[in-house]
């Protein structure tokens, strides 16, 4: 698929980015080999691969799932410029 400066207009259009005239025709050729580059990448053999979620393999620490209180009130509230009766006091933005 080739890209040409009225494509990259109506792309510039409707992303709403204001693209001057004479820079068409050279993104039209940024994105030309933008998708050459893909196309090399599909001719790539992967079958047989893995996905890979990361170059590192590392192991999950796990923990044990345990519903706690929390019991942190005191410290959550700290950090609030302002609180009370155990609650966050913020300004009133509904009428």
């Amino acid at each position: 698929m080739a890209i040409d400066a009225a494509t990259v207009r109506k792309v510039a259009h409707l992303a709403r980015i204001k693209t001057p005239e004479d820079r068409l025709e050279p993104l039209a050729q940024e994105l030309n080999g933008i998708l050459k580059w893909i196309e090399q990448l599909d001719e790539v053999d992967v079958q047989g691969v893995e996905p890979m979620t990361s170059n590192v393999s590392q192991p999950l620490r796990m923990r044990d799932d345990v519903v706690t209180d929390g019991d942190k009130v005191a410290d959550v509230l700290s950090n609030a410029p302002k609180s009370a009766d155990g609650f966050f006091v913020v300004p009133k933005v509904v009428e």
